[in-house]
């Protein structure tokens, strides 16, 4: 299992009894669980699991229960090992992991006790400390193949990918017939940047074992990197029919629905995430998003005069004789194109530093040759009538941080696929565009703007805006 994924899966947490479960969907009395007088079985606890993780108002029960019980008897629960078990395979559904490991190492020492503490250790990061919890689980009886697969998993989040492949080239002749050794295999691929060797690896995985959430998932982003958006959709599908909520599953699924205009299906993609997280913030904007798309008049003649409009908006200002003293106020400007003079007003232009009344009269008169005004944009913007930019500038920066791709980003698919259809291919190109012209491009909403605001300040840049 990949710990990356983990809304997508469910942990199985060993023990050989079977527990009688009531229906998830309406909730369940945590006290029974914990009254019940042997360990949970794997389909008993993958049914706790998936119950909680895909609904608030279960996990909200879970949680005022399971604190209550801890209240009430916590002395008597901690004193059995199975009960320490169950108290801790609650908070670990609960995403509680250090409250996880904590009741764990209560519950003595066999083979779903030091499984779970390895899966927690590693949603804490502490991968060293979860290989150690996975060799013990090993030597105590639990499937050697499972575990390795799992220690793999941590050397690899840790950044040892030579101790990973490694540790896979010794179990390729078992792991040949298994999905998860594929599935791990395409996952160090990605890491060492062999994204066509990964996908091929994905691919085994899913026709080994078709509910592999983790490869259904990995296949699907790379098929959507790809191109084949008809073959990601399938995949995500795939992977949300797991039963579990996986919310990048869904989240990207749900832009590629937006993309064909089908807001009803993209709609039921962001419900069903913020059923399971209601304070999902991304989610939420892009509820927010579809909901206005679905009132969206899209004229397609307009279309076809705005691109015509950008092919006169992409004209460098260098084409233009203009006095040194104008052309030194637009560059210092950040005034590149005669689109950018559109943006601009001519209060604006007579507010900079040493611009006057001749520069002005230069800027008018290149205007009026293709009959174009200061601030023209501006107007035709608050009537919804702006075109988009497709420029594609060359970076006079030298800094390298400005020279690397927009890929480095780490963007979601939809505020990727906005900037490719702006042909923004570096992180430079994209620091050189306003907020408005972003959210000119077509299904580019607020929810990508913040997004992209906030990795651009992670590396202390920002939009551009006019002086």
């Amino acid at each position: 299992m990949d710990i990356e994924a983990i809304e997508a899966t469910t942990l199985p947490s060993g023990g050989d009894s079977v527990m009688e479960t009531t229906s998830m969907s309406s909730g369940f009395d945590v006290d029974s669980v914990l009254q019940t007088g042997s360990s949970l079985s794997e389909d008993a606890f993958d049914e706790l699991f998936r119950a909680i993780r895909s609904s608030s108002r279960i996990r909200e029960q879970a949680g005022q229960s399971l604190s209550a019980a801890i209240s009430s008897r916590g002395a008597s629960l901690s004193s059995e090992a199975i009960s320490s078990l169950k108290v801790a395979q609650l908070y670990y559904a609960l995403a509680n992991y250090a409250s996880a490991v904590e009741w764990v190492e209560k519950a003595g020492e066999g083979v779903s006790q030091f499984t779970l503490k390895g899966r927690s250790l590693c949603h804490l990061g502490d991968y060293a400390g979860a290989i150690s919890a996975f060799e013990a689980a090993e030597s105590k009886g639990a499937d050697s193949f499972d575990m390795k697969m799992a220690i793999a998993d941590c050397l690899r989040c840790q950044g040892d990918l030579e101790g990973a492949e490694q540790h896979l080239q010794n179990l390729s002749r078992v792991g040949e017939i298994r999905a998860e050794y594929h599935y791990q295999l395409g996952r160090l691929h990605e890491a060492n940047g062999r994204h066509g060797d990964a996908m091929d690896e994905y691919e085994q995985a899913v026709a080994l074992d078709g509910e592999h959430t983790d490869a259904l998932f990995h296949l699907a982003y790379a098929t959507d990197i790809y191109g084949d958006e008809i073959k990601a959709v399938n995949y995500y599908e795939r992977c949300i029919n797991s039963g579990a909520v996986h919310v990048s599953a869904l989240l990207n699924l749900a832009v590629l629905y937006e993309d064909v205009e089908d807001y009803s299906a993209a709609g039921r993609c962001v419900k069903q995430v913020l059923a399971a997280h209601p304070n999902h913030q991304r989610a939420r904007m892009f509820l927010k998003d579809i909901e206005a798309s679905k009132v969206m008049y899209y004229d397609e003649e307009q279309e076809r005069r705005m691109d015509q409009c950008n092919q006169v908006l992409e004209i460098p200002i260098t084409d233009f004789e203009l006095s040194v003293r104008s052309r030194n106020c637009l560059k210092k400007m950040n005034i590149k194109y005669i689109g950018d003079l559109l943006r601009v007003t001519e209060n604006e232009l007579l507010a900079y530093k040493n611009f006057g009344e001749t520069s002005l009269q230069e800027i008018r008169a290149i205007l009026n040759q293709k009959n174009l005004r200061l601030g023209q944009l501006l107007e035709d913007r608050n009537n919804g009538l702006a075109p988009e930019r497709h420029l594609e500038e060359e970076d006079e920066e030298s800094n390298d941080m400005l020279n690397q791709p927009v890929s480095d980003l780490e963007l979601s698919v939809r505020a990727r696929k906005c900037l490719q259809r702006l042909n923004i291919d570096v992180i430079g190109d994209l620091t050189k565009r306003t907020e408005a012209e972003l959210l000119g491009c077509k299904n580019f909403g607020q929810t990508s703007l913040v997004e992209i605001k906030q990795r651009l300040k992670e590396r202390n840049l920002s939009l551009r805006e006019l002086d």
